[in-house]
């Protein structure tokens, strides 16, 4: 299903001219806009006329996240204050916050590439797809949520409900999509698979976002709920989810490329590589108007192909994102992703809990503590049987660690939800949240 075939199917030449019809508009408007991006250009001897198309982006210069972390909130907007309407804060990397300005245009760009990757996915207005995301400061969750309504579909929130309720809710409402974690649909599946209730359902398909999955994962969550799982991709600091995502062939992400220029370079030489071969994907924001960004180092890493892919779209194809060094923990001497300490909780399926998994030094050791939060229901179910919950806990995050720790039963409301997780990592060591 191609939401917008005219700009998903352009050729390769039609699309490298719209991009440097739009590149050269972009760097003037930024020149005069955001004096940042102008002493940076004035630094390397670069005015707006030496811009003339695609070809000439090498010319530019790069931006950084610690250009971002350095700046003042609003030395980034191109556009007056009054003209920005939302204002979104990226904090998935660093406890200092990046906040970006999004003007009404940047929104309806923002909700018009989701909607590209929802109908990818195969969802339209025949479909009842349940969200269940934190509906938090980094404004996916609004993004997402308008994306399914453009394409037509209903909404259904599930972000307060515990897991049980959310079984039901799927089943009485006859869900057909859900977009969250794929941790926590991991998590549904498992409970889902020991009901027996997954046949039951009406559920076709899910988009997984927010955190990195491997294919043992992504096989599992298929065969529990008998469904197509795909990915969804995106920067805060660009723009958020829907950059990019996979189609029904599963063979890489397409990205917007109208809206986002995709080189893929050599982090050692700053070369472009070859389509096939891994590199850093540097990212330009055509079309942003509040905050937009050029060449943008997003650290990752990712190889890309150009060629068409079966499903018509012509898009470049980004191979699967790497894992951000900024989630992983070196525990001990171990290195350990957040991932992977998610996956050890949500074998806990049947205890339905939330997760604070503190990482701290104590006598020059790395230790940690886990605080247990019991839903309300599990509360009651498990009430007499407290230490054996802790016991379970205690194993399942020694089975990955290494490392007996300290587990605590929590009072309501104390652990933060986070992005769709069951878990949040603190590591007091760096002061650093994930």
């Amino acid at each position: 299903m191609i939401w917008n075939e005219s700009r998903e199917c352009m050729s390769r030449d039609e699309l490298m001219h719209l991009q440097g019809k739009r590149l050269t508009a972009l760097v003037k408007r930024m020149y005069y806009s955001v004096e940042y991006y102008r002493k940076k250009m004035q630094h390397a001897g670069i005015e707006p006329g030496d811009i003339r198309g695609i070809e000439d982006l090498s010319k530019l210069p790069f931006t950084t996240k610690e250009d971002l972390l350095q700046a003042a909130p609003f030395d980034f907007l191109a556009v007056p204050q009054s003209e920005i309407v939302r204002r979104q804060i990226s904090r998935e990397t660093t406890d200092t916050d990046i906040i970006a300005g999004c003007t009404r245009n940047d929104l309806e760009i923002w909700t018009e590439c989701l909607a590209r990757c929802i109908h990818m996915a195969g969802f339209g207005k025949h479909d009842t797809i349940l969200i269940d995301y934190n509906y938090g400061f980094s404004t996916d969750e609004l993004g997402v949520h308008r994306g399914v309504e453009k394409v037509g579909a209903a909404v259904m929130i599930g972000t307060m409900c515990s897991t049980r309720n959310m079984v039901s809710m799927m089943k009485n409402l006859n869900i057909t999509g859900i977009i969250c974690a794929p941790s926590y649909l991991m998590h549904i599946g498992q409970l889902l698979d020991s009901m027996g209730e997954a046949k039951n359902l009406k559920l076709r398909a899910a988009i997984c976002l927010s955190e990195p999955w491997n294919e043992f994962m992504k096989e599992e969550i298929e065969r529990m709920l008998n469904i197509d799982a795909y990915n969804i991709y995106g920067v805060n600091e660009l723009a958020g989810l829907g950059m990019s995502c996979d189609c029904k062939y599963h063979n890489g992400f397409h990205v917007q490329e109208d809206y986002f220029i995709t080189e893929v370079l050599n982090k050692d030489t700053n070369d472009e590589v070859k389509d096939g071969e891994g590199g850093e994907p540097i990212f330009t924001t055509l079309q942003r108007e509040g905050m937009p960004l050029v060449r943008y180092r997003t650290g990752e890493t990712v190889s890309v192909t150009r060629k068409r892919c079966g499903c018509g779209r012509t898009t470049a194809r980004m191979h699967m994102p790497g894992y951000n060094i900024n989630n992983m923990y070196i525990i001990r001497g171990v290195s350990i992703f957040q991932f992977e300490i998610e996956n050890a909780l949500i074998k806990l399926y049947d205890i339905g809990a939330r997760y604070l998994v503190r990482i701290y030094t104590e006598a020059k050791f790395d230790m940690v503590d886990v605080l247990v939060e019991l839903s309300e229901s599990d509360r009651v179910y498990f009430m007499g049987q407290e230490e054996m919950v802790k016991q379970r806990v205690s194993e399942a995050i020694r089975s990955v660690l290494g490392i007996v720790p300290k587990v605590y039963l929590a009072e309501t409301g104390i652990v933060p939800r986070t992005a769709g997780r069951i878990s949040t990592v603190v590591d007091d060591r760096t002061k650093r949240k994930v």
